[in-house]
């Protein structure tokens, strides 16, 4: 990428700091072969390494806005200081998954990928809504309307990924198309295993407690309420990851999660997604 364009990147979150952390924060965690979690403050984020090879990996969005350099220490600590990935894959934009992208481009100049109707949100043309704070009575759902909602720019360094479903860099891997929390959002899998990377889709905490984020009590709930955008979408895309019989997953929020504690809670949480993930505040069919 040229300079001219690299200069107009822009991240309207650079300058803001949101004081939310958890106990896991700052801790890695080896979830499979190669497929490794990071807490950074209440987010996840992700590296998968390339059929075991730890000189070519991928990043799997970016954390929280001005936390750059705890997210460079985490990946160094893992590959060393010469060694940037091979491109960064993105579940969605909002302000937690790609708080860093911008400085991290800026660093690495390496290419992002990221599903064709996220674009809006990743070039600068269009923001998302507003969080909702009657979805919830906790604390984090009281704060949301605050979190930031303007779209990141990243010119020409984005990219949409494969209609085919491959992920660049990753031979393994599928890109899922999983809409409700967003539009474009997406989740990854590897079948050889059942490795589940699913963003926001659902989640291992209940988000909109802040008790339960700062503690971290692994619960599998549907994406985070406040920020969801169609809850009929959001339906869909829990059952489409639950058919796949997931055998570990990585979610955007919580810990990790294996086993029947994942395959029993996924199969719930999509028997009962009507009654316990979409808010009470809203109709059952939120588009217009």
């Amino acid at each position: 990428m040229s300079e001219e364009t690299n200069e107009e990147l822009y991240n309207p979150m650079a300058d803001k700091y949101l004081p939310m952390t958890s106990v896991k924060s700052g801790k890695e965690h080896t979830v499979a072969r190669g497929v490794h979690a990071y807490t950074n403050k209440i987010v996840n984020i992700c590296t998968i390494e390339q059929h075991d090879n730890n000189n070519n990996w991928v990043l799997v969005d970016t954390g929280m806005p001005k936390s750059s350099d705890k997210v460079i220490q985490a990946v160094e600590d893992l590959y060393g200081t010469n060694n940037k990935p091979n491109a960064i894959i993105l579940t969605h934009g909002h302000f937690d998954h790609v708080g860093t992208v911008v400085e991290l481009v800026k660093k690495w100049n390496v290419p992002v990928y990221a599903h064709p109707e996220e674009m809006p949100f990743l070039t600068g043309k269009k923001a998302y809504p507003k969080a909702d704070s009657s979805v919830d009575r906790g604390l984090v759902a009281k704060m949301s309307p605050r979190f930031p909602n303007e779209p990141v720019n990243l010119g020409d360094f984005v990219q949409p990924l494969p209609s085919d479903g491959s992920v660049p860099e990753l031979g393994e891997w599928k890109w899922l198309h999983t809409p409700g929390h967003t539009p474009g959002h997406i989740s990854l899998f590897r079948e050889n295993d059942r490795t589940l990377i699913a963003g926001d889709a659902f989640v291992t905490v209940k988000q909109e407690s802040l008790s339960r984020v700062t503690t971290q009590k692994l619960e599998i709930h549907g994406p985070p309420k406040y920020l969801t955008m169609d809850w009929v979408d959001a339906k869909s895309s829990v059952e489409k990851l639950n058919q796949l019989e997931p055998a570990a997953a990585i979610t955007g929020h919580g810990m990790p999660v294996r086993g029947s504690a994942l395959q029993d809670g996924l199969q719930k949480l999509a028997d009962n997604f009507d009654t316990v993930a979409v808010p009470e505040t809203q109709t059952h069919d939120t588009r217009q």
